[in-house]
């Protein structure tokens, strides 16, 4: 029934058993798993003179070395069960867009994916993507805690 799954992951533990979750499930589905991991871009600009200043460049390079490093945990623990695997990683200052343009674009019938479970205060002013998502994909997805 499912076919390809899509995991978006961020290198968190919660991310680290979502996709060992992911991969048992793949295995019973002989399914594939195409993960995601978003970069954000850099939420401010340098203050210049008053400031401290954040260089851009070095600020991109260790994102995406954190996002390779994220993308390639994942396709070790697939590989390990012999899954058929893909990763992408994309940046973006909306990540659930991003995931559920994924989810279409590389045809995935489920998205599987960690929530960090926040609740009141911290889910007002942090968002939830787990949320966003469910409300603007027309998938299945499952939430993995």
């Amino acid at each position: 029934m499912f076919k390809s799954i899509l995991l978006p992951t961020d290198g968190s533990e919660l991310s680290d058993k979502a996709t060992a979750m992911a991969v048992q499930f793949a295995q019973l589905n002989h399914a594939r798993i195409v993960a995601i991991t978003i970069i954000t871009p850099l939420p401010f600009s340098s203050m210049g003179d008053s400031g401290a200043v954040i260089d851009s460049g070095q600020f991109a390079t260790q994102m995406q070395n954190a996002a390779r490093h994220h993308i390639d945990k994942a396709a070790a623990a697939a590989h390990a069960a012999g899954i058929p695997f893909e990763g992408v990683i994309t940046m973006s200052p909306s990540p659930y867009e991003e995931i559920v343009e994924a989810a279409k674009k590389f045809e995935c019938d489920i998205i599987m994916m960690a929530s960090h479970g926040r609740r009141g205060l911290n889910r007002l002013f942090l968002g939830s993507e787990t949320q966003k998502v469910l409300a603007h994909t027309t998938l299945p997805v499952m939430v993995l805690r």
